[in-house]
């Protein structure tokens, strides 16, 4: 099996790769000592290559690494790269979730997250994977599971339920995150052997 670092130092989306990649990869922790490498590109894959050469460097194993942003129609598609830091560089997710709520008072709700899951060999090989997540933004924050802006984000295909009301089971089969990561095992899986 693939030895791979992961490039993510936040746990919430570790164990939601570790539960999506876990029976095709090894996935490694990435070194405690490495600081977070900014998210300095204008693009999504962007910046999941810079997070991925940093570990791949450090490390000498493939890395796997992946970004995410939020695109809210009503905000021309804002977020978008910078949906972590919306209400600022060191923002909570509950700050950016409320600036988010305000911003979207008497305006249209429809939204997408956008994953991309780029893995990247030392040799500068690299498989890039897409998910997107069709939906709108909820009125008001619900649910108790997750993180981010899972309280306040209802995909199309659901429930009416925000993810945060889903299990992490009912989330993975819906999510940007779940999509882009199983798209990204099936390319490994298809991937000719030595």
């Amino acid at each position: 099996m693939l030895r791979v670092a992961c490039a993510s130092a936040n746990p919430h989306k570790v164990a939601e790769i570790f539960d999506l990649m876990g029976g095709v990869i090894e996935l490694i922790a990435r070194p405690s000592d490495l600081i977070e490498t900014p998210e300095t590109e204008s693009t999504l894959v962007g910046n999941a290559r810079l997070k991925a050469a940093a570990v791949c460097l450090a490390t000498g194993l493939p890395a796997l690494a992946d970004d995410t942003g939020l695109e809210v129609d009503a905000l021309d598609g804002a977020p978008g790269v910078l949906t972590a830091r919306f209400a600022g560089v060191n923002a909570t997710d509950a700050e950016n979730r409320t600036k988010m709520l305000n911003e979207l008072l008497g305006k249209p709700r429809t939204a997408r997250f956008r994953t991309v899951a780029l893995l990247l060999f030392a040799d500068g090989r690299e498989i890039i994977a897409q998910g997107v997540c069709e939906g709108s933004i909820a009125k008001l924050q619900r649910g108790e599971r997750g993180f981010g802006y899972d309280a306040i984000f209802i995909p199309s295909l659901g429930d009416g339920r925000t993810f945060a009301e889903m299990s992490i089971e009912e989330k993975h089969l819906l999510s940007h995150r779940g999509l882009a990561f199983r798209a990204l095992a099936k390319s490994l899986e298809d991937l000719p052997t030595a």
